[in-house]
């Protein structure tokens, strides 16, 4: 059986996903040229599947429970604001024409946010409004929208007030989409934690991941305008414990009396 892979994560517009998928297929091409490249409809049963070669997940599902079917290959340094190294964090924004110009200020208003399960839009928002939270709630509503892009539809279309985006999503967002972003603007930044990172089953031998390390940096430097436009400019190898600052957000908002976004 032919293994597979899928980089969805940041295919914020066609001829992002386009390039995407074309990294993706010069690493395979070095590493295993029968791997297939697949586009997964349930990305949590496709992070398990145990013939996963290569994907990208989000850092807050993979403390919750992936980390024990996946192992970590490699975690992007992006170029954006934002960005340091390995980590990143979310710009939390709102209509150009709101009222509030902080987290804090915008007490009662209406949240977007991507998934209950998106480190980026829910557990890093959660975190940021926690210390502000009486009795468990702070915001007016709150709307999941599936996406980023769909919070920031949401914002800029009065139909929430806040969100918070992954900064690599905005920056992307920026470049495809300057008609909507222009009218957001940013009103605070969430903690940094490690970005989202590149994974493969545990049935994947260590000579391959290895070998996945090295054509991930391969791919990288024979394409330099690929990768600009990519916006992206390295990889570290990162451990388990230093994802931990993810549940660490988790458990501090929890003990602010403030377990779910509301």
């Amino acid at each position: 059986m032919n293994r597979v892979a899928a980089l969805p994560m940041y295919n914020v517009s066609p001829s992002l996903a386009a390039d995407w998928h074309a990294l993706l297929a010069d690493v395979l091409r070095r590493v295993e040229p029968a791997a297939v490249i697949v586009e997964p409809h349930d990305l949590h049963a496709f992070w398990r599947r145990p013939d996963l070669l290569l994907a990208q997940t989000c850092g807050y599902p993979y403390v919750l429970g992936l980390h024990e079917y996946v192992q970590l290959i490699a975690t992007p340094h992006f170029d954006a604001p934002g960005c340091e190294g390995a980590n990143y964090s979310s710009v939390i924004v709102t209509r150009s024409d709101a009222p509030f110009d902080s987290i804090e200020a915008s007490r009662g208003a209406r949240a977007a946010f991507n998934s209950t399960d998106s480190n980026s839009g829910y557990n890093a928002l959660r975190h940021s409004v926690a210390p502000f939270a009486r009795d468990g709630g702070f915001f007016a509503s709150t709307l999941e929208t599936g996406s980023h892009l769909g919070s920031l539809r949401a914002v800029a279309e009065d139909r929430a007030d806040v969100a918070a985006i992954d900064c690599v999503t905005m920056a992307f967002a920026r470049d495809a989409y300057p008609e909507l972003t222009g009218r957001l603007r940013g009103i605070g930044t969430t903690r940094k934690t490690p970005g989202l990172p590149l994974i493969a089953s545990k049935h994947v031998s260590h000579k391959q991941a290895d070998a996945l390390r090295a054509a991930l940096n391969e791919a990288l430097h024979a394409q330099p305008e690929r990768a600009q436009r990519l916006k992206l400019k390295g990889f570290s190898h990162l451990t388990a414990d230093d994802y931990d600052s993810i549940r660490q957000m988790e458990n501090e908002a929890r003990i602010a009396n403030y377990a779910r976004l509301a």
